[in-house]
């Protein structure tokens, strides 16, 4: 992927070839300013000495991941430089908040005077999200103005989608059928969850089951595969009433216009594509179904090159949490965790790079650390985890920013694979 190249006062210039930045930093001419993404910085130009070819940044929004991509305009071709994408942690967010108001809960009506609840008093502005949705528009538009500091964006272009969730469960729907739920003409009482509310699941009527108590109580939050493994005949009536969610459709129809907003508070100009263009331009110039790719594939798109390439995975970790204790299945605290981050030089999350010298574990070990009040840490490498490295041994490459980075290889083959699927079609 392209290198993101900063002139000696720190402003974007052009990015450059993984060679020509090896080049630069052989030759004492660039220093290295981060690792991930890996950005340098020239000390011997300033950017009036450069010439600015037009970027453009395009954002592909989704539910749980986010797609970017850099692209160079040449004409009427698109060049790709650089592939990103966003893993939102919407879910995490979510359960948090859960378990933080069910603390709040219990700490009002356990052995504590009652006091109600002070949520139904408080007034939301017009457009208020929740943690868990402001989340992603928050994060796209903190790595759009990253982006904007590493290269010298001109324009920005988003795939603006909005759902019809009623059309997405009965394509017919016409009329005054919009005007009519899924339970018009029935009543139904408090049942079964088929996929639980715990693990994601709503309270549509397509996710409704009947079932006796001691079935409801047996089953809990388990998956309706589980607990009916033993029946295959009674599952595959379950599963026949049951459809998709629709909870990534909502939280995108809930952020779009949001996320809209940001982009235009930048002072950039922004376009905008629909999403039935973004799948005509990718089918049509033959390019793989990718959240990044789909991004550089918004909007006019007439030609595309050099999009065989890695794409960088951004994970949203978070920097930590105030919670002082872990918690049992049944809610009871286990263990105690310390009150401050950073020990001995080093916090979880920073990118290490650990030199063994000998043992079962010795080797070069590079990736993102956890750390132990003892001074035993583990580092989670793209080979997988290795556990129980001294901090002795390891030297650090960037702190933590609350995220992690990993790279997702190129498959040459997915061009074809998508091919044979779409001729068994």
């Amino acid at each position: 992927m392209a290198v993101y190249v900063l002139d000696k006062s720190g402003m974007p210039l052009m990015p450059c070839s993984e060679k020509r930045a090896r080049l630069l930093l052989e030759c004492g001419r660039a220093r290295i300013h981060r690792q991930l993404p890996f950005v340098i910085r020239l000390v011997d130009r300033r950017v009036n000495d450069s010439a600015l070819q037009l970027l453009t940044l395009k954002l592909d929004p989704g539910s749980r991941i986010t797609g970017l991509a850099l692209i160079r305009e040449q004409g009427q071709r698109v060049s790709v430089l650089s592939l990103l994408e966003m893993i939102h942690r919407g879910a995490a967010i979510r359960q948090a908040m859960q378990q933080r108001a069910a603390f709040r809960r219990r700490r009002r009506s356990a052995n504590l005077r009652y006091r109600a609840p002070r949520f139904d008093n408080r007034t939301l502005p017009q457009g208020w999200l929740p943690p868990s949705l402001r989340h992603r528009p928050a994060i796209t538009l903190g790595w759009v103005e990253r982006m904007r500091n590493w290269t010298p964006i001109s324009c920005l272009a988003v795939e603006r989608v909005k759902f019809d969730m009623q059309a997405m469960q009965n394509p017919e729907i016409s009329g005054v059928e919009y005007q009519q739920g899924e339970l018009a003409g029935y009543e139904v009482r408090e049942i079964e969850h088929i996929v639980a509310r715990s693990n994601g699941g709503s309270d549509r009527v397509f996710n409704l089951t009947l079932a006796c108590r001691p079935c409801n109580q047996r089953k809990g939050n388990q998956p309706v595969e589980v607990f009916l493994k033993r029946d295959p005949d009674r599952l595959s009536r379950i599963k026949a009433r049951a459809k998709a969610p629709l909870r990534d459709a909502a939280e995108i129809n809930a952020t779009r216009n949001a996320l809209f907003v940001d982009m235009l508070n930048t002072g950039l100009p922004v376009s905008t594509g629909t999403g039935a263009q973004t799948k005509y331009n990718r089918q049509r110039l033959g390019v793989p179904k990718t959240h990044a790719l789909d991004a550089a594939c918004v909007g006019e798109v007439k030609a595309i090159e050099h999009w065989q390439r890695p794409t960088l995975a951004i994970k949203a970790t978070g920097r930590g949490g105030y919670q002082r204790t872990r918690l049992t299945a049944h809610g009871f605290p286990l263990g105690c965790l310390t009150r401050q981050k950073r020990h001995l030089g080093f916090q979880t999350g920073d990118q290490v790079r650990a030199f063994v010298p000998t043992g079962k574990k010795s080797g070069i070990h590079q990736g993102r650390f956890a750390v132990r009040q003892t001074g035993s840490f583990n580092i989670q490498t793209p080979d997988g985890l290795v556990l129980g490295i001294h901090y002795r041994h390891c030297a650090l490459n960037q702190r933590a920013d609350g995220y992690a980075y990993s790279q997702l290889p190129f498959d040459s083959a997915q061009p074809q694979k998508e091919a044979a699927r779409a001729g068994a079609r």
